[in-house]
């Protein structure tokens, strides 16, 4: 008899196959005429676009993709399919790039922890060095994992460890330990993966320990599964029976003064207790059959009574910004948490989809985004792909609105091309984009709304672990 977990991801690849079928077959939703020309920046008066990076070589052809950002001090730390790119944003109306690193491995989503930069990988490799090359995964030696950096010299990155980890490393998520250490959560999900040393169901994490100051000896040191099959009705997990509804996660976002971290778990949105790092804890979850397609990513609010889920229908590369898909597919779901302790829910309230039509030739969902540190108010900054950068504001659950946005017109007016920001958050007064293929952009938005987040000030930012900029 098959298992829940594989119900459920059959039910979860219909949906994703109709949903793209669906808009396959479907006419152009609007004339071509009613979007941007191609490359043509748009954008909300109460934007202003200040400067733009374009990908340089090595990393410049369109297989080599932008993928997420870091920032440490006056650097933002670029993430790229090739690599990585480090900026000098001291001024943001002049940044520039001070070193790239050519260390290929997708998607090599980036973080930062004082000196050290870690590196996300998850295609198989020949090997583990930045030399490497493509291997299929059913070949025993293959490597996916974590690659950490020395950056403390940013013209120079030094190559100091890598750790290997089960399923390789899609995204990753850092906790801070204890005397000088932060535990690295690896999230990989392959549930249909049957190559050596990623047998499904693959319900768990890698957990890695770094010593910052010794990062050589840097290891997994915990496998806990998050979704355990088996029990009974009164183990008080929040599933049928006891038997868990997903496998695995695409991203994971930490809250760690909180204590807390949430999860977006392809079939389902999870709320964490992290009092215990090495043992993460479901507390809720909650799932939308009709509407989420992939549960991709989540970002608390300040005061941690609230989640916004990400649905990523189509992975990201198909065109669902547009009235055949609607208003509720491949939209952010906002949830608040209720309760307390152990007891605490999550409570759907509503969708937030942008309202401007994208052209059929422009892959558009929601997609990494991060808070504005406005106090007294939700809003949050975040990448749509080629629907561009949107700011909105989430404070009332049931009612977002629109407060800003910037765009440009398709790629291409003839053919899909991937593309668009891939993430877009808000460092130190500034909006940075990593958009696929086009580099670098960094917007300021002038609106008395979003203002007083320019008095806040960090000297770190990993979007996937949050940190609270004072009390609301």
């Amino acid at each position: 008899m098959p298992s829940v977990r594989r119900k459920v991801w059959a039910c979860l690849a219909t949906t994703v196959a109709a949903a793209l079928t669906t808009l396959a077959l479907a006419p152009p939703t609007t004339a071509a005429s009613a979007f941007p020309p191609v490359d043509q920046v748009v954008k909300s008066d109460n934007v202003s676009h200040l400067a733009n990076i374009p990908k340089q070589a090595p990393f410049n052809s369109v297989d080599s993709l932008n993928s997420d950002i870091a920032f440490k001090g006056k650097y933002a730390i670029a993430g790229n399919y090739s690599g990585f790119t480090i900026y000098d944003i001291a001024n943001p109306n002049r940044p520039k790039t001070v070193s790239q690193v050519l260390c290929p491995g997708s998607q090599n989503d980036v973080s930062v922890a004082g000196d050290l930069l870690f590196l996300s990988t998850d295609s198989s490799r020949n090997n583990d060095s930045c030399q490497n090359t493509p291997q299929p995964a059913t070949v025993p030696t293959s490597w996916e994992g974590i690659k950490i950096f020395d950056i403390s010299d940013v013209n120079a990155p030094r190559y100091v460890k890598s750790v290997e980890t089960k399923c390789g490393s899609h995204t990753h998520t850092l906790v801070p330990g204890k005397h000088g250490s932060v535990y690295i959560y690896v999230s990989s999900y392959r549930p249909d993966a049957t190559f050596p040393d990623c047998q499904p169901p693959h319900d768990k994490i890698s957990i890695v320990k770094v010593d910052l100051k010794n990062p050589t000896s840097a290891a997994v040191v915990g496998e806990p599964v998050l979704f355990p099959d088996g029990g009974n009705p009164g183990d008080n997990l929040p599933y049928p029976e006891g038997t868990s509804a997903t496998s695995g996660c695409h991203d994971l976002t930490s809250y760690p003064e909180k204590k807390i971290m949430a999860g977006a778990c392809m079939g389902e949105g999870v709320l964490f207790d992290i009092s215990d790092p090495l043992a993460p804890k479901v507390i809720d979850s909650v799932r939308d059959d009709q509407n989420f397609a992939f549960w991709h990513s989540a970002t608390f609010n300040n005061s941690a009574n609230k989640i916004v889920f990400t649905d990523e229908l189509g992975g990201g590369g198909t065109a669902t910004c547009n009235p055949t898909i609607g208003s509720k597919k491949g939209a952010d779901g906002i949830y608040d948490i209720v309760g307390k302790g152990d007891k605490r829910k999550l409570v759907f309230r509503n969708f937030f989809k942008i309202t401007r039509d994208q052209a059929d030739t422009e892959n558009c969902v929601a997609h990494n985004g991060s808070l504005i540190p406005v106090p007294g108010k939700d809003i949050m900054v975040q990448a749509w792909y080629q629907g561009g950068v949107q700011v909105w504001d989430f404070t009332d659950s049931a009612h977002p609105k629109q407060i800003a946005f910037f765009e440009r017109g398709p790629l291409s007016d003839t053919q899909m091309i991937t593309g668009g920001s891939w993430s877009a958050y808000y460092y130190n007064g500034y909006v940075y984009s990593n958009d696929i293929q086009k580099g670098l952009d960094v917007l300021e938005i002038k609106d008395k709304r979003v203002l007083p987040g320019k008095l806040f000030r960090t000297n770190e930012l990993n979007v996937q672990t949050q940190q609270s900029y004072g009390r609301d």
